[in-house]
């Protein structure tokens, strides 16, 4: 039993490796200017989705929670790279490769976009009910 477990864990890590190259080629895509308007729309959320703490679905919800980890992040990657011309995802995989291959990529820039975007959210989810609430 522990054997499979330990073959489990290292077959999710190998089937993660490909997901996080894609996702790092994804956010260099986004910041090409040879890319559609459309894919950096939709690219970004997946990639700022993707990257973020915050969980459409909390993942303490029994199987619920992990669905927008296996089903929805990896469909979102997927039609994300069918909206990005291959030559241009072909450089941004190469590109990315070498980046990951000498060390992790740190963007404090990207981190800052996406905690004002998650307050936006929230905020205006906020303001929406309670509008809702002194209405009734």
């Amino acid at each position: 039993m522990k054997h499979l477990r330990i073959n489990i864990i290292k077959n999710c890590r190998e089937w993660a490796k490909p997901l996080k190259k894609n996702l790092y080629a994804l956010y260099l895509a986004c910041m090409d200017p040879r890319t559609p308007w459309y894919a950096k729309v939709f690219t970004t959320g997946v990639v700022g989705y993707a990257f973020s703490p915050i969980d459409l679905i909390p993942d303490f919800i029994p199987v619920l929670g992990y669905f927008d980890d296996i089903i929805l992040v990896p469909l979102g990657i997927y039609i994300a790279l069918k909206m990005i011309p291959e030559p241009i995802m072909s450089e941004c995989r190469a590109h990315a490769e070498t980046i990951l291959n000498k060390s992790k990529p740190k963007s404090h820039i990207t981190a800052g976009v996406i905690i004002a975007l998650w307050i936006l959210m929230f905020g205006s989810v906020y303001f929406i009910f309670k509008g809702l609430w002194q209405e009734v």
